[in-house]
């Protein structure tokens, strides 16, 4: 992440609750929305509806992985690649 930008936010699932991730984000000022583990003594809270937004992102990956081409990166070339990433998200838009 350091490399990265830094940006407003970051959503993560439950496993990146982690306290030395949670400090190296807020030290970027970016505020994490990561759900704390069920184990967790010391409870951090978080955004709950810009976590639910997470779940759309997650779904439009989902999508494209039911495109063999895309889920197996048969394509050699990044350019073939993203080409066919535009079509089959254009495609499942459409649909």
């Amino acid at each position: 992440l350091t490399a990265l930008p830094p940006s407003q936010s970051c959503a993560a699932d439950t496993a990146y609750d982690a306290d030395g991730l949670r400090q190296f984000l807020l030290a970027r000022g970016t505020v994490p929305v990561i759900p704390n583990n069920p184990t967790r003594r010391r409870i951090h809270p978080f955004d709950r509806s810009v976590y639910k937004r997470r779940n759309l992102v997650e779904r439009m990956f989902c999508r494209l992985k039911d495109w063999r081409r895309i889920a197996t990166r048969y394509d050699k070339l990044a350019r073939n690649f993203m080409a066919a990433v535009e079509l089959a998200a254009t495609i499942i838009w459409w649909v």
